[in-house]
């Protein structure tokens, strides 16, 4: 089963600024406000001009596990990875934060990047966004693997792991969302052979994790989870961000085979088909992301023939 956060309070900015102090006393005169962002993973604060921080969230349905300091150690190290192998701008970290009595898990400080966050539809009909998007993937699938390999966990093995998810989802969405449409197209994608190896991926490319100014890409976020995959994962990006002719263009420009285009319709499919039953009352923009690319993916014949 996939596992999703439901962020269920707010962190107030008195809270954060005194665990600052307490812990990074160079940052203890910059303003603290929270950022609106349309995540589920993390409470976020802009820490002044240049900073941010991000405090993980409880959920109350059964959290994934409680950050450590060796796993956030370890995105740390992702995000450090894809910031020396790609051209756009993505934070960098600064800090680990440690539990304490006013805080009590482990948190992140990283530098702040500037730019609007897109949405399904902000950037749909941008061939610029699309032209960018693909020049980011192909950065990212260029980086060097050094052995390494997916770790069987998550998003980017086989599409058949994820067969009780997708079950799961499916009937909490009756009456909702065309399920029997959506399971035959399920049943004949879950078992899309793979014949290409693992690359380097993002591996969440979803619209609030990618900073837009003029139509342009100038900022990749959450870029801790950079790591093997199937190299059809990122291209969920294609159905979670454009229209028919801007997806066409990002397919081009990677010059992605039949195979491996139909996969990234099936990942984003695994990805969108939770969004809308679990997010519909606590965060609309998720909920919304969801029914956005379901309908690309109904509309489209690399997913729904």
């Amino acid at each position: 089963m996939v596992r999703m956060c439901r962020r269920t309070h707010d962190l107030d900015v008195d809270t954060v600024r005194r665990v600052i102090g307490d812990q990074i006393p160079w940052l203890a005169e910059e303003d603290v406000q929270p950022v609106d962002a349309p995540g589920t993973q993390s409470h976020l604060f802009r820490i002044g001009a240049r900073c941010a921080t991000k405090f993980p969230v409880a959920d109350p349905d059964g959290p994934p596990a409680i950050p450590t300091r060796s796993t956030i150690a370890a995105e740390h190290a992702a995000m450090r990875e894809f910031c020396s192998t790609t051209s756009v701008p993505s934070p960098t970290p600064l800090h680990l934060g440690r539990p304490t009595a006013l805080y009590p898990r482990w948190w992140s400080v990283q530098t702040w990047v500037d730019g609007v966050t897109a949405t399904p539809t902000s950037v749909a009909s941008s061939d610029a966004f699309a032209a960018d998007v693909a020049s980011l993937i192909h950065e990212v699938r260029a980086a060097d693997i050094y052995n390494r390999s997916f770790t069987g966990s998550g998003r980017g093995g086989t599409l058949t792991a994820h067969d009780a998810w997708v079950d799961e989802c499916l009937r909490r969405s009756d009456h909702i969302l065309p399920v029997d449409e959506l399971r035959r197209a399920w049943t004949r994608s879950r078992l899309l052979p793979r014949e290409d190896a693992d690359v380097m991926a993002h591996t969440d490319l979803i619209p609030a994790n990618l900073l837009a100014t003029d139509s342009r890409l100038v900022g990749v976020l959450d870029t801790g989870g950079f790591s093997p995959a199937d190299p059809a994962l990122d291209l969920v990006a294609a159905w979670h961000l454009f229209d028919a002719d801007r997806r066409a263009l990002l397919r081009e420009s990677l010059d992605v085979d039949e195979l491996q285009w139909r996969r990234g319709a099936a990942w984003a499919f695994e990805q969108a088909i939770g969004l809308v039953w679990y997010y519909t009352d606590i965060n609309p923009a998720m909920s919304e992301l969801g029914r956005t690319t379901l309908g690309r993916l109904l509309d489209d014949p690399a997913f729904a023939v």
